[in-house]
């Protein structure tokens, strides 16, 4: 997404969820007893950061929530080039960097998701990420020959992580590290920790699409998160979820795309031909309690595909997933099966198939 079109996604916030003042008292902030919910919204780790506080909003909680926020940003972006991530891909092929902790943890993670998809999701991949520039106003498809090239420096692999001094090592020069597949999920769960540090019960996090749920409800009652038609623009939307304190992520083609003589590219890109995935999925929604796990899942899934990405959500205990097809099909895991995720079909143009008879139908 371009700096541009994100701020004007933060102006259309901002107009739909006002932001309030807090009142003070000489100790401080405190929190405001109100019936409706709080929201405030920053643009920070290249989205819209929005924070929706229901039951015990003040001042605080949103102000160490971006915080947190900018503290994983400082740490995690390829775009600053003071960051920690920046300062590993810098020294690609000629010395390991040691790292802060966390950063270690999540780039840990992504080389353990990368091994489990087979490399359908990589936190290698800036090379790829960075010539095709889509979602940004330098989008264009790079020449056959530099994909060729380029692909030479994909391989998680090839991402040598040392726990003894918690350093990073990129095996060789021009690797560059991207977390933004997988840092949103980790800095979603981490504003929820900061939030029930502040007493807050009942909140609804979104971090550019990555939705995160605290709680539930003030009255009691669950959360309904409703899956968008990939194939309309926002707000319709084709299934409604009922959670509790739970993640949704979803990733398809249409989140950031450009096109060029009428054939569309978007940011998906596969890891071993170098262009955007080639695939009859429009959406891949994962829900799972951490956003973290569930960043990485939704790309390495509509990578790999309906059988090997239910294959892989299956694998997990909790996790599940909702696959939606371009021709109006909403494949599911066991969990909506059996009745441990409770949704509603809100459109009937389209059908819920469990995976199992999806992949026996001819």
């Amino acid at each position: 997404m371009s700096i541009k079109k994100a701020l004007i996604i933060l102006l259309f916030l901002l107009y739909i969820f006002p932001l309030y003042s807090f009142p003070q008292s000489d100790k401080g902030s405190v929190a405001v007893k109100t019936s409706e919910p709080v929201s405030s919204s920053e643009l920070m780790l290249g989205t819209v950061c929005m924070i929706k506080i229901y039951d015990n909003p003040h001042e605080a909680a949103f102000t160490e929530a971006f915080a947190r926020i900018d503290a994983i940003e400082q740490q995690m972006s390829i775009t600053l080039p003071e960051s920690v991530i920046s300062s590993v891909n810098n020294e690609a092929g000629r010395k390991a960097v040691p790292v802060p902790l966390e950063t270690f943890n999540v780039v840990r993670e992504a080389v353990h998701i990368a091994r489990l998809s087979g490399g359908a999701f990589d936190p290698s991949i800036g090379p790829l990420i960075k010539a095709w520039g889509i979602g940004t106003d330098n989008a264009r498809v790079p020449s056959l020959n530099e994909i060729s090239v380029l692909l030479n420096l994909v391989d998680y692999q090839k991402i040598i992580l040392d726990t003894d001094d918690r350093s990073i090592y990129l095996e060789s020069p021009g690797m560059i590290l991207d977390l933004g597949g997988i840092a949103k999920g980790y800095a979603a769960d981490e504003v929820r920790k900061v939030l029930r540090e502040h007493n807050v019960q009942s909140a609804i996090i979104n971090l550019g699409g990555n939705v995160l749920t605290v709680g539930k409800k003030p009255d009691g009652s669950l959360w309904r998160i409703g899956v968008q038609d990939p194939a309309k623009d926002r707000g319709a939307y084709i299934m409604i979820l009922s959670i509790e304190d739970t993640a949704i992520v979803t990733s398809g083609p249409y989140e950031r795309y450009f096109s060029i003589d009428d054939i569309l590219y978007h940011h998906i890109l596969n890891t071993e031909t170098g262009y955007p995935v080639d695939s009859n999925l429009g959406s891949v929604s994962i829900i799972s309690r951490d956003s973290f796990i569930a960043d990485a899942l939704s790309t390495a899934f509509f990578a790999m595909g309906i059988e090997q990405g239910m294959t892989l959500v299956e694998s997990f205990e909790s996790i599940e997933a909702a696959a939606v097809t371009w021709d109006n099909k909403i494949i599911v895991s066991s969990g909506f099966v059996n009745g441990t995720v409770t949704f509603e079909l809100k459109d009937s143009d389209f059908t819920v198939i469990p995976t199992a008879k999806y992949l026996q139908s001819p």
